[in-house]
């Protein structure tokens, strides 16, 4: 690794699930979104290890600020100098820099090998829509999943690391400080750079309300209208553009209802999740337990990570299935008891039977079965086993 801006980070401990799917090339650019703190860059330092020679560069440098177009051929004379052209271009933070897409589009123009890091979902997706159009591979990065959750900490696959991985969460910096200000603080701020600086906010108030709001009921249906009165926000366009932000940002994913009616799926109210139930723990203390919310938490984060097109289902006061893939509808539970067998199943059930093909699944806190109702076989398995 030759010449760079600033250093690379430390030495990850955990090789992110992810590195398998990334091949460095000249012909299109490999981006890398999301949420601040996530493992981005020490998943971009583990790509470098992969290849023969380096060039990274940290655009939050503060050595770095302020550059815009007019400093572009400098940027492309240093490139030159430093970075071998058969060295591939590590770029972190990149939406940093004014107009970054025409400087990357030059890069690749030229056959150079580029890969590049940043925390706005929107602001990275628009940008190379329009200027790098077939030129990207975008790959979104979370948190650690359980499994890499059980690499990190030592831990035994079972229920017992399962828990703990609902309390924790998976942040690499919360896991070696274990200190939940180190959360409150990323949450902060998030919201502060990536919401407010970005897009102009001269106050947060309402914009922290919404996402504490959020976190505090993850898997819960909410119109726009409904957390517009509910938050005393102003306008019901206003909760509607904070809510992009924040999915932006990688703080929430919405959860939208399934239907074959593009407009039913418009008007219907989604379902709220957060990026990390560590985080969710630590901004949004719970006054009585709430397991069954973090294991669906849990359960539709790991979805999130292997689906887009991940939904809901359900009817008004006769069944709800929470989660709805191409492949499975599945229904969370911390057990099946005599109270909720017939409701949790039922939810499976209708949620198989949608239109296309799909299995239906219980997912649990430690309990496995495997049952028939109503003609529909229904496998009830332990989510910590599931989800590795």
């Amino acid at each position: 690794m030759r010449g760079s801006f600033a250093p690379p980070p430390p030495r990850p401990e955990v090789e992110r699930e992810m590195l398998s799917q990334l091949t460095i090339r000249g012909s299109q650019a490999i981006v890398l979104t999301g949420v601040r703190r996530c493992g981005k860059s020490t998943l971009q330092t583990q790509l470098m290890r992969r290849t023969k020679s380096a060039f990274y560069c940290n655009f939050e440098d503060t050595r770095l600020f302020g550059l815009g177009p007019e400093d572009f051929p400098a940027i492309l004379s240093v490139l030159d100098e430093l970075a071998g052209f058969d060295q591939p271009l590590f770029l972190d933070e990149v939406q940093e820099i004014q107009e970054w897409q025409r400087l990357v589009r030059t890069l690749l123009d030229r056959g150079r090998a580029v890969c590049l890091t940043g925390s706005n979902a929107s602001l990275l997706g628009r940008e190379l829509g329009s200027k790098l159009t077939g030129r990207h591979l975008s790959f979104e990065v979370f948190p650690f999943s359980y499994a890499e959750y059980l690499v990190f900490t030592g831990k035994d696959r079972g229920v017992e690391s399962f828990r703990a991985y609902l309390d924790d969460g998976g942040f690499p910096v919360y896991l070696r400080e274990r200190l939940d200000p180190v959360l409150q603080e990323l949450l902060r701020d998030v919201v502060q750079r990536d919401v407010a600086a970005r897009h102009g906010l001269r106050e947060t108030r309402h914009v922290m309300n919404l996402v504490l709001f959020l976190l505090a009921n993850t898997g819960r249906p909410f119109s726009f209208q409904g957390l517009t009165k509910n938050l005393a926000v102003p306008t019901v366009g206003q909760t509607s553009r904070y809510l992009e932000y924040l999915q932006d940002a990688y703080l929430l994913f919405a959860v939208p209802k399934f239907s074959a009616s593009f407009k039913q799926r418009v008007v219907a109210p989604s379902k709220y999740y957060a990026i990390d139930n560590g985080l969710r723990r630590a901004s949004s203390p719970q006054t009585q337990p709430d397991l069954g919310h973090r294991i669906e938490n849990a359960v539709g984060l790991h979805l999130r990570r292997a689906h887009r097109d991940l939904h809901y289902a359900g009817e008004r006061d006769l069944w709800e299935c929470d989660f709805v893939t191409r492949e499975a509808a599945i229904q969370v539970c911390i057990e099946l008891t005599p109270a909720n067998r017939g409701r949790e199943l039922r939810g499976a059930i209708e949620g198989a039977r949608l239109p296309g093909k799909r299995r239906a699944l219980v997912l649990t806190l430690d309990q496995a079965d495997h049952l028939r109702e109503d003609g529909v076989s229904i496998e009830v398995i332990p989510a910590w086993r599931w989800m590795t």
